[in-house]
């Protein structure tokens, strides 16, 4: 095991992870918000990430969250049109963020999605891939720029969720793309105009950002994920396994099921 302090909890079930790691964050969230005037989170979608946002929406701990101070990002986003289906941030809203908001205790405003498509479907299907590489650059500096705004230029997250592909993947940083290969500290979000994973253009945090977060938690579920657990938390740092470099500076937490947790020593 490498020296990258990055302790492992294991789980029964998938149930079981999906409301524990609902729970924790919404304690982790209120415990903050004791010491500082605002908690930023970046959430993160598939089918685990959207799980835990739905426990967290039926949970009785969000009575102890002052959501008016919690402001919620993205780890990474598929860059379809806004109303999409696969959009990480439609998603979440739909599982939770909405009826906080519908309810009147999370302001509009605290929900910061990086940008969406907004091209026409015939034109993005048109697109060269120069044409493709500048619209996603330019998102990318559009959410670096809120990042900036809100944040303040050296400001970072408090807590950044994320999953794990079967193919040791996190956010949108994948195994043999130049993305995870990113060291400037200046660049905290990038443009991938090549994803393995459909659909293909997104938009994601870049590793020296996700590592600047002071907690940063994966959660993974079933066996079709142990491979890729067991080889990230094996070594860290190996571009062939992206999830490998996901470490926070307080905390470095990953959260699996037994299925999971198939290849651990």
């Amino acid at each position: 095991m490498d020296s990258v302090q990055r302790n492992v909890l294991v789980y029964d079930t998938e149930e079981t992870l999906i409301q524990t790691v609902a729970a924790r964050l919404l304690l982790r969230i209120s415990d903050l918000l004791t010491a500082q005037e605002r908690v930023d989170v970046a959430l993160t979608g598939g089918t685990d990430g959207i799980a835990v946002l739905a426990a967290a929406a039926q949970s009785p701990l969000c009575a102890a969250v002052d959501f008016s101070r919690v402001h919620f990002w993205w780890g990474d986003e598929r860059f379809v049109p806004a109303d999409h289906a696969d959009r990480n941030a439609l998603q979440a809203r739909e599982a939770w963020l909405d009826a906080l908001v519908a309810s009147g205790e999370l302001p509009e405003e605290n929900i910061h999605e990086m940008p969406a498509e907004k091209r026409t479907a015939e034109a993005a299907a048109s697109a060269s891939d120069a044409e493709n590489d500048a619209v996603l650059l330019a998102a990318a500096r559009e959410y670096q720029a809120e990042l900036e705004r809100e944040l303040g230029p050296e400001g970072t997250l408090d807590i950044a969720l994320f999953g794990v592909g079967p193919d040791g993947h996190f956010a949108s940083l994948f195994p043999g793309h130049d993305e995870v290969l990113s060291t400037d500290p200046a660049v905290k979000s990038l443009g991938v105009a090549h994803s393995p994973k459909m659909p293909p253009l997104r938009v994601t945090l870049t590793v020296p950002f996700i590592q600047s977060t002071d907690f940063v938690w994966v959660f993974a579920s079933g066996e079709r994920k142990s491979d890729a657990v067991g080889r990230a938390l094996y070594e860290a740092d190996h571009a062939n396994v992206p999830s490998s470099y996901a470490r926070g500076k307080e905390e470095s937490l990953w959260m699996i099921d037994r299925a999971a947790a198939a290849n651990l020593a």
